[in-house]
């Protein structure tokens, strides 16, 4: 996919208002033994990628090291579902202490909880993995105005199309 049709699908309202959600994102990967894996993580949408943070000696940091390729999938509860599809090559990188970003990615939204939740993180972690993807590939479901590709093909040929 070329880049600025990445940037065109992450330009829409409903991808920027995903992009920006509080919800963890599903980062998907391959496991060191070659199984899948998906986890849920905290994210950061800097305006150009994904940022998102975690120990450094969990399984996924050795598992992207190894292959970096990864997809994340954001979305929402309810009908009709909505989610933004995002592949990447996930970049690698220790940082000290705890980032601002993690923060704000991960912590509660009231300040009295907030600030709780980074006296613990900062008493937990002395150094972080920083992972940070760059969107190669995206692609917006509304299922109303975009669906699967699936879902297209078979709409398409009932309406004479294919």
């Amino acid at each position: 996919m070329r880049p600025d049709d990445v940037r065109e699908v992450l330009s829409r309202p409903l991808a920027r208002a995903l992009l920006t959600s509080r919800a963890p994102a599903r980062l998907a990967y391959v496991a060191r033994d070659g199984t899948p894996r998906v986890v849920p993580i905290g994210h950061h949408w800097d305006g150009a990628g994904f940022l998102m943070f975690t120990a450094p000696g969990a399984p996924k940091v050795r598992a992207l090291e190894a292959r970096p390729q990864v997809a994340l999938t954001l979305d929402t509860e309810g009908f009709p579902p909505r989610a933004l599809l995002v592949r990447g090559t996930a970049r690698l990188g220790t940082v000290e202490g705890v980032p601002e970003e993690f923060l704000d990615a991960s912590a509660p939204a009231g300040a009295g909880e907030r600030a709780a939740f980074a006296a613990e993180a900062r008493a937990l972690y002395r150094r972080m993995t920083r992972i940070a993807v760059t969107p190669e590939w995206a692609k917006l479901l509304d299922f109303e105005t975009t669906l699967p590709s699936a879902l297209e093909e078979l709409a398409a040929a009932r309406d004479g199309g294919g």
